[in-house]
C-alpha cells in the first residue's frame, strides 16, 4: 500500500466515520454504565484497552461501518485500525457465552466461533477487492470472551485475543468506580 493509497483510505474513513475518538469513548462509557448489550460491552473493553490487547493499533479508522462505501450488505467491520507499521487491522468481536452448559450451548458456541473467523476473513478479502489493497497490508483480529478461539487463528493468519466473561465484568465494575 503506497502512502497515497493509505492517505486516501484514511481520508475516506474520516468522512464516513464522523464521530471523534472522544465521542466514541463517551458512547462506550455509556455502555459501561448501562450494559444493555454484552457485545457492546466487549467492544467498549476493546476500544478502551486497545493498546493492551492489540499493541500495534495507533488510530481507529472505522467502527461498525462498511469499508465498501455504504454497502452494509457486504458486511460491516466492528473495528478497523491503522497500525504503527502502516497496515490496517480489521477486528471482529464476538461475545460467546462460555458459561452456558448443555449440548445446544456447545453447538451455539462452536457456531459463533466459526462465524467470527468467517466474518473477518471475508471482510479482509472484500476490503482488498474494494480498495485494491494487497492482502499483506491487511491484518485480521478476533476478540472474544472465549479463550478456545486462540488456536483457531493460527492456521488462517488471524490474531486472536480474548477476555473471560468474569474478567470483563470485573473490569466494568472497576471502570465505573474509577471513571464514571
Amino acid at each position: 500500500m503506497t502512502p497515497d493509497e493509505l492517505g486516501q483510505f484514511v481520508t475516506y474513513c474520516k468522512k464516513i466515520q464522523p464521530q471523534s475518538q472522544e465521542n466514541i469513548q463517551r458512547f462506550f462509557e455509556g455502555v459501561i454504565g448501562f450494559p444493555y448489550d454484552k457485545e457492546l460491552l466487549l467492544q467498549a473493553y476493546l476500544f478502551l484497552n486497545i493498546k493492551e490487547v492489540f499493541p500495534l493499533c495507533s488510530e481507529l479508522l472505522l467502527f461498525e461501518k462498511s469499508p465498501m462505501a455504504d454497502y452494509t450488505d457486504l458486511g460491516k467491520c466492528d473495528f478497523v485500525y491503522l497500525t504503527s507499521i502502516n497496515k490496517l487491522l480489521i477486528i471482529e468481536t464476538k461475545f460467546i457465552d462460555t458459561e452456558a452448559k448443555g449440548a445446544t450451548e456447545r453447538k451455539r458456541r462452536n457456531k459463533h466461533r466459526n462465524k467470527v473467523f468467517e466474518q473477518v476473513i471475508t471482510l479482509k478479502n472484500k476490503f482488498s477487492e474494494s480498495w485494491n489493497i494487497e492482502l499483506d497490508h491487511l491484518d485480521c483480529g478476533v476478540f472474544t470472551t472465549d479463550s478456545e478461539v486462540a488456536w483457531r487463528g493460527n492456521g488462517v493468519n488471524v490474531i486472536t485475543k480474548s477476555i473471560s466473561i468474569d474478567q470483563l465484568e470485573k473490569w466494568r465494575r472497576n471502570y465505573m468506580r474509577k471513571y464514571l
